[in-house]
């Protein structure tokens, strides 16, 4: 890593106290860019008069995101390896993660109960259909992933799109 970034072994030390150091500031950095692009999907949808939660679904579980994990949601391209990582890193996540929610949460309907649960529901189905739709070497099934993820996230965030 230090060499493509044109430094030292030494180098990496003089910025970061460990490896562990670098994961939990990268892991800062996806998280806020993706927090960001959420929360422009909702500020254009208000702008535009249209329904933010419905924008975040949708700008989310899109094909372009499907087929470049390394430039979308570092939870869904990194959850699993999260697990494995010490307490610390575990933390950092959970940080970021929160954040997201708190975005997904202020998208969603007014009277919306349990605001938490639900944003946390709504996310956990964009993931899944996400992850779900990358394993899937059948285009038109993997296609069929991400749109029936799109329903069952609305569904729970109660959007009715028919």
């Amino acid at each position: 890593l230090m060499a493509d970034a044109g430094l030292t072994h030494g180098g990496f030390y003089a910025h970061f106290p460990s490896k562990e150091a670098l994961v939990r500031e990268a892991l800062a950095a996806a998280s806020e860019r993706s927090r960001n692009h959420l929360g422009r999907q909702v500020e254009k949808a208000r702008s535009e008069g249209t329904d933010p939660i419905e924008a975040i679904v949708r700008s989310y579980l899109t094909a372009a995101h499907r087929d470049r994990p390394d430039r979308g949601c570092s939870v869904a391209a990194l959850g699993a390896e999260i697990a494995r990582r010490p307490r610390k890193t575990k933390d950092a996540f959970t940080a970021g993660l929160c954040n997201t929610l708190g975005v997904i949460e202020g998208a969603l309907p007014e009277g919306t109960r349990d605001r938490r649960n639900t944003a946390v529901a709504v996310f956990s189905t964009m993931i899944g259909a996400l992850q779900l739709s990358r394993t899937i070497a059948d285009a038109d099934m993997s296609q069929a992933a991400l749109d029936a993820g799109i329903a069952a996230a609305l569904a729970l965030a109660q959007i009715d799109t028919r």
